[in-house]
Parts: C-alpha cells; sequence; structure tokens
C-alpha cells in the first residue's frame, strides 16, 4: 500500500485552491458531508466540542472520503502536535504564532527527522505503508495561525520557517490584539488582514482566510488559496429561507 494522499496539501502545492469546512462533531455527520466534495474537514480542537480520544473516529470518517483532516489544537506543544497527528489527522492548525520562534516550535513538532522532531510513531496512516517514514512529512499539512498585531508585526520573519504550508490569517482574534472586540469589520482591521495576506503571497508562501458565502469570491479573487467556511452560516441561512418561503405561501 502507498501513504494516503494528503488531498489539501496537494491542491495547494499544485496552485490550487482548497475548501474546506468545519463545524461537525461526530463521525457520522462528516460521513453525511462526505460526498460534498470538499477537500478538507476541520475539526475543531481548540474551542469547539472534539476530544482527542474521538480523534481516531473522525479522522478516519474523513479518511472514507479522502478528505483531508485538519485538527486545530488549543497550544503549541510539540507534544501536542505528534500526538494529534498519532491520532490520525493529516494536518494540524496551530493558534497564536506570534513569532518566527514560534513557527519554527510547530514545524518541529509537525516533522520526522531529518527536518523535525516528530516523534517516531507511524500511527494508523501507517499501516501497511513500508515506506511511511520517507514520505509523511511530504503529506503532512502544517497551518499557523495570525492572530495577533504582534504576529503582523513579526510577519516577515515568521514567513522564512520552511515547512509551514499555510499562514492563516485569523479574524477575530486578531481584531480584539487591535483594540477592536468583535469589531471584524472595522476598516482597520480589515486593512490589516488584506495587507497580511499581500504580505503572504508576496513572499511565495500560501495564505488561509477563514470566509462566508458572502466574501468567498473576494478573497479568492485576491489570491488567498486556503478557504476554511463553518456550516452554521449554511443551516442558518437555509432554516431562515425555509420559514420565509413557508410564511410566504400562506399569504
Amino acid at each position: 500500500m502507498e501513504i494516503r494522499p494528503n488531498r489539501v496539501k496537494r491542491k495547494l502545492a499544485s496552485g490550487e485552491t482548497a475548501y474546506v469546512a468545519g463545524g461537525l462533531t461526530h463521525p457520522d455527520d462528516i460521513d453525511a458531508f462526505g460526498p460534498l466534495g470538499f477537500d478538507g474537514f476541520w475539526l475543531e480542537g481548540e474551542h469547539g466540542g472534539v476530544d482527542p480520544s474521538e480523534l481516531g473516529n473522525l479522522t478516519r470518517a474523513c479518511d472514507i472520503w479522502g478528505m483531508t483532516s485538519i485538527v486545530r489544537i488549543n497550544q503549541n506543544n510539540q507534544g501536542i502536535i505528534y500526538r494529534t497527528l498519532d491520532r490520525g489527522a493529516q494536518g494540524i492548525v496551530v493558534p497564536h504564532v506570534n513569532t518566527k520562534e514560534e513557527a519554527q516550535n510547530v514545524a518541529d513538532g509537525g516533522r520526522f527527522a531529518p527536518v523535525g522532531y516528530r516523534g517516531m510513531f507511524g500511527s494508523r496512516q501507517s499501516y501497511s505503508v513500508p515506506n511511511f517514514y520517507e514520505h509523511a512529512n511530504d503529506e503532512t499539512l502544517l497551518i499557523v495561525l495570525i492572530e495577533d498585531i504582534a504576529a503582523i508585526r513579526n510577519l516577515d520573519e515568521i514567513l522564512t520557517v520552511d515547512q509551514i504550508d499555510v499562514f492563516f490569517v485569523a479574524p477575530s482574534d486578531l481584531a480584539t490584539s487591535m483594540g477592536y472586540l468583535g469589531g471584524v469589520g472595522h476598516p482597520e482591521v480589515q486593512r490589516t488582514i488584506d495587507d497580511a495576506h499581500q504580505r503572504i503571497q508576496a513572499a511565495g508562501r500560501i495564505a488561509g482566510a477563514m470566509v462566508n458565502n458572502d466574501n468567498v469570491a473576494k478573497y479568492a479573487e485576491a489570491g488567498v488559496r486556503f478557504l476554511f467556511t463553518t456550516i452554521g452560516g449554511w443551516l442558518s441561512a437555509g432554516a431562515a429561507e425555509f420559514m420565509e418561503r413557508a410564511g410566504a405561501g400562506k399569504k
């Protein structure tokens, strides 16, 4: 057998855009979402209800549909990084990466030797793959969150770190760190986000963004190639439209 391909990483490497969704916490729900054609699924382990003991089942559900399983962990700790990969995840998202050294810690914890220090354990992804360690780094996606104004100030240095696949500009915490609590839409926040995306791409790296149906075209046109959305907005819009249509039908 060959190592399972990382669909998101391969699309990004070929210059394509990767589409990633999040917001589900049960394997059966991921199974139901699987046929819809998204490239990856974001499993929320920092703020959401994803329990580490369930990661094996959640990542297996993603594997069934060829979706990259991407887990956001809750801190920049090498042990947590490679423990999560050991549970079958194909991608890691690390919050609050504000310096070059912190970005390097992510790279070191998420890659096997000779480029990193990930513990030598193959996990389920290695079963019946005789050359797993030779190719595992190539199929592992590492994402750092640029979500503090400190990270914006240090962005040029952070972008020099090899082995990081996506530099994801996270809007809510960034706005808060700029003094605009709940003010993602503030013009200064939006200018900072747009400038960060431009700087990331100018450095030849891949930018990521949290998007919705209303702004996804804007970010896609700006060259952002890792596009992440949550299903909550779709549920709200669908429910509102359903009730609106039902009400209109009674008139």
